[in-house]
């Protein structure tokens, strides 16, 4: 078996399937440490990461784990080496299935570890037990309200967000302050965006390649040009879906264009291309880089369901003292303080101080998604902005 081998990859098909590459980056020297894979849909890859912190009294503390593969492991297990077991591991969103796959195989691997969980657990299409989903039943516990009952209360503080009644589930996501070293680690509520690739996806920059040519007869050609072009173009993707600077031609173009693709293959999707981007497409992504965002399907499906809500946990975690975020996707660590982080919660103000906000055309697809879920009564409506 490969270093980089994920067995259980068909319990959610996701790309790179069955092969992870995990990058191990130093965030705060000997205590805060980020692990990046890479995972998406059609090579509209992202990264994805989990957080271990060094506990002062010994030991590790592990946010958000991601596939335990074996390349992980042993690279979570050479800083067991120098600074003592895992003790505590926090599994910190419900709704969040590309963080919950990896908790229980992970828990597996360091069975001396306590596992902390969100509260309000749930899965579709049948809510089943949280041991049914394979989390150690003997060491699984759920979050308390308040921090201080925890045995890592010592050197943690969180607070969690809802949860947010989504009709079929809900959502909630819990922040987590390390105080030692002001950092904030959070899940999928904020993120921001390199303008270039991360080094999670230079390893293999097929899927950066594909996403940037124009025409499927474009050749495949390895550049830092084309490879921060398909970043960029994968952003807009992931974040939008549909962004107004793209088009989709009709299938029957689509499979003309096919013929004479330069690649046929199956890893090039047998020459399928169905994009077309306009010329001026980069300028959907200018507003989107370096800066603290919430992301456009959280702003338009989800967190507008509890705008109050959403405003009062984002002003508990701004008061924290911290000076850096770590979320769990794309740009990792941010600096930031507590008024960039509650400066990003604006889009749920009528009156913002600082208005910023997402343009509106790119927001059209999601806007309608959100208007048909409502009128077919399969999520709440959304709120009025306060």
């Amino acid at each position: 078996m490969s270093d980089l081998s994920w067995p259980l990859w068909p319990l959610l098909p996701l790309y790179p399937y069955g092969q992870r590459r995990t990058l191990r980056q130093e965030v705060v020297k000997d205590t805060i440490w980020t692990f990046d894979q890479l995972q998406g849909i059609l090579y509209v890859a992202v990264p994805i990461r989990m957080t271990i912190i060094k506990l002062s009294s010994g030991g590790l503390l592990v946010y958000a784990p991601v596939a335990p593969t074996r390349e992980c492991v042993r690279l979570v297990n050479e800083l067991v080496a120098l600074h003592g077991d895992v003790k505590y591991i926090i599994l910190p969103t419900v709704s969040g299935l590309e963080h919950k796959i990896f908790v229980g195989p992970f828990a597996r691997r360091f069975p001396q570890a306590q596992v902390f969980i969100a509260p309000h657990q749930w899965s579709f299409p049948l809510n089943l037990p949280v041991t049914w989903l394979g989390l150690p039943p003997s060491r699984t516990e759920i979050l308390p309200a308040h921090s201080r009952q925890t045995p890592f209360s010592a050197e943690f503080d969180y607070h969690t967000l809802g949860p947010i009644d989504l009709g079929t589930g809900q959502f909630e996501e819990v922040a987590l302050l390390h105080r030692a070293t002001g950092t904030v680690c959070v899940t999928d509520t904020i993120i921001s965006i390199p303008e270039n690739p991360p080094a999670i996806a230079q390893f293999d920059p097929y899927p950066l390649l594909f996403h940037a040519r124009d025409t499927a007869s474009d050749p495949i050609q390895d550049t830092p040009e084309n490879r921060r072009k398909g970043w960029q173009r994968i952003c807009l993707f992931a974040l939008y879906f549909q962004p107004s600077v793209l088009e989709t031609p009709q299938w029957s173009t689509v499979l003309k264009q096919a013929i004479s693709a330069s690649d046929r293959s199956k890893k090039a999707y047998f020459g399928l291309f169905p994009f077309h981007w306009k010329p001026h497409w980069q300028r959907a992504f200018q507003p989107l880089q370096d800066r603290l965002w919430v992301a456009p399907i959280l702003q338009t499906l989800i967190l507008n369901r509890a705008p109050q809500e959403v405003l009062n946990w984002s002003e508990k975690v701004a008061r924290w003292d911290f000076q850096r975020l770590i979320p769990c996707h794309f740009s990792a660590p941010i600096r930031a303080t507590g008024y960039d982080f509650r400066q990003a919660f604006c889009f749920l103000k009528q009156h913002p101080l600082t208005p910023y906000s997402l343009p509106p055309e790119d927001l059209k697809l999601l806007q309608n998604i959100d208007r048909n879920l409502s009128q077919r009564r399969i999520v709440p409506p959304a709120q009025p902005k306060i």
